[in-house]
């Protein structure tokens, strides 16, 4: 199985869980991070050791080599506390440990800021009587993935993670896939990577994030593309690099093999675009069956909250090379 937009790993989770072979990529490098925790095959006791070692000693105040905007986003003792355990956790020498314990700092450096996520934009709230202790929260979040792991039914099924681009697919063999399942960014609806800029800078200051270009549909200043048609700017970016991913997708299946995708409508302020239909279009162009596009929820979309421009659709095209 193959997932070209893989997000924070489910669909390889899921096959490690079903007994089925997969292949996950994802652009952000954090939500790779995310999808490999999830799907690897730890020792609890090895985690357990770590754990008892990250907690056991005393605090010791470290250098604040931090810059001011993500000094606003957290309380100063709260600062101070995942700056320390995040050199204790860079000390772990096994990578799989080591990546671990930093998901579940993350987690807990998330839930004790002022941080609140508003679609695409960092907003700052504190209005929080008392953040939570930064210490007792880590340590609770440590046990409760401790115990997802030992509760965990994993098959000895392999799950590979790449963080790669779904438009450009050449690390990956012809013909080597039975099916793909996947979601790609709705249109219309893509975050941008700004919003992870805390937990890039705190725990992933050496990985390079293309803010812009990384994400379907966008498009960086002064690159000029030729653009036909009535649709919105956006939606014919989108289309066209969804056209490269469709592409790219009937190359890695074998014949015979199917595609599950769940795509969503685009609402613009004067139209919605039949997102389903586009796609099933590009897919015929491609040299893809359509076999079925079901209608899974649908909603009424508005302008100036009250002027009905149409019916937004979240479906899901079945398509066989």
């Amino acid at each position: 199985m193959l997932d070209p937009f893989l997000g924070v790993g489910t669909t390889c989770l899921t096959c490690r869980e079903l007994g089925y072979e997969s292949v996950g990529v994802e652009v952000s490098p954090l939500f790779t991070l995310v999808a490999r925790v999830k799907v690897r095959d730890y020792s609890v006791e090895e985690l357990r050791r770590c754990r008892d070692s990250i907690f056991a000693g005393r605090f010791q105040r470290r250098k604040m080599d931090v810059d001011g905007f993500i000094r606003r986003l957290y309380p100063h003792h709260a600062l101070e506390d995942i700056l320390f355990f995040r050199e204790k956790v860079e000390n772990i020498g096994h990578e799989d440990a080591r990546e671990f314990f930093t998901l579940a700092l993350m987690n807990a450096a998330a839930k004790v800021s002022y941080i609140y996520r508003d679609g695409a934009v960092i907003k700052i709230r504190r209005d929080r009587p008392r953040p939570p202790s930064l210490r007792k929260t880590f340590r609770h979040i440590v046990n409760g993935m401790i115990q997802d792991v030992e509760r965990a039914t994993l098959t000895p099924a392999k799950a590979r993670i790449i963080t790669g681009d779904a438009r450009r697919l050449d690390f990956l063999e012809s013909e080597s896939f039975d099916i793909v399942i996947t979601s790609p960014p709705y249109l219309n609806k893509i975050e941008y990577t700004s919003v992870y800029r805390p937990e890039y800078e705190l725990f992933m200051s050496d990985v390079e994030v293309n803010p812009v270009r990384s994400y379907i549909g966008l498009r960086p200043s002064g690159v000029d593309e030729i653009l036909t048609g009535e649709m919105p700017p956006a939606a014919q970016y989108y289309f066209q690099d969804m056209r490269r991913v469709m592409g790219e997708i009937y190359r890695v299946l074998r014949p015979g093999g199917k595609v599950v995708m769940v795509v969503g409508g685009g609402v613009f302020p004067d139209r919605v675009i039949e997102v389903d239909l586009e796609m099933a279009g590009i897919a015929v162009d491609c040299g893809f069956e359509v076999q079925r596009i079901l209608a899974v929820n649908k909603r009424v979309a508005t302008t100036k909250r009250v002027i009905k421009i149409g019916v937004s659709r979240e479906s899901i095209l079945v398509l066989r090379k």
